[in-house]
């Protein structure tokens, strides 16, 4: 219908535009501004950044990764970001652009938006902002409601939610101490709903796994204290990722459980 180079450019630039709004995302959410208003500005001078030095990755370039005005160093994480988002809307380009396909891919496309905010925001801040999720489960409960099997689902997001949920109560009321935060437990309860019951068991398996393996390494280390809070919600990002992407991966690590 369409030549494939022009469909190619077209979710690229797609991705790209998505990728520059993420950073606004990344940038305000947890610092509890609006993602909408007011206009970007650079934080060093406060200049206004006019719409044709924020063409995602051109303006970074021609600008030469910095503020037109005062000349502050725009980090480099900004047109990465841009290109990654980019270069997955590419790698899930479907194969055919129909109704279907183009709802899988705007779901699939959102999940790996929401994976990115998420792991950078929780590296920094340690936190997985409710609004995050909110957007995360507004997308995930009619696109599973009509592609999956409603026990898959329904099980799948009650094992993700209470489970950890009552782990982390039973925590609590042993050692007075929170073992994983608020947003951890509802991310956990929303990729049930996607990976259903045996899938996010293996979720909340990989996840601790890794996450315990890093966290031994950077006390062993000394780049981290033993009473030091680690983000967990990479790790969460990182198994959930292999598994909803890279299915066959995970069949190959672990044969015995299937999806």
């Amino acid at each position: 219908m369409y030549p494939q180079y022009l469909v190619n450019i077209f979710f690229i630039a797609f991705g790209l535009l998505i990728g520059s709004f993420l950073n606004v995302v990344i940038y305000r959410i947890p610092r509890e501004q609006s993602v909408v208003k007011p206009r970007s500005t650079c934080p060093s001078c406060g200049h206004k950044i006019s719409w044709y030095e924020n063409i995602p990755v051109i303006s970074y370039l021609i600008l030469k990764g910095g503020c037109r005005e005062c000349r502050t160093k725009i980090s480099i994480r900004y047109p990465l970001i841009e290109i990654l988002i980019g270069l997955i809307a590419f790698w899930l380009i479907p194969k055919d652009l129909t109704y279907t396909n183009l709802i899988h891919f705007i779901f699939y496309f959102s999940i790996a938006c929401i994976f990115v905010c998420h792991f950078l925001i929780d590296l920094e801040f340690q936190i997985l902002p409710d609004k995050i999720n909110l957007y995360f489960l507004a997308i995930t409960l009619p696109y599973v409601f009509f592609f999956y099997p409603l026990p898959h689902w329904l099980i799948g997001g009650i094992v993700g939610f209470m489970g950890p949920f009552l782990v982390t109560y039973l925590f609590y009321k042993l050692r007075g101490q929170i073992g994983l935060g608020g947003g951890d437990i509802k991310i956990f309860g929303i990729l049930g709903l996607i990976l259903g019951p045996a899938g996010i068991l293996k979720t909340i398996f990989f996840s601790c796994m890794l996450g315990s393996i890093v966290g031994i390494l950077l006390i062993l280390s000394k780049r981290m204290g033993k009473d030091t809070p680690l983000a967990f919600g990479p790790y969460i990002l990182i198994a959930a990722a292999i598994q909803i992407y890279f299915p066959d991966l995970v069949e190959q690590i672990d044969p015995f459980i299937r999806r």
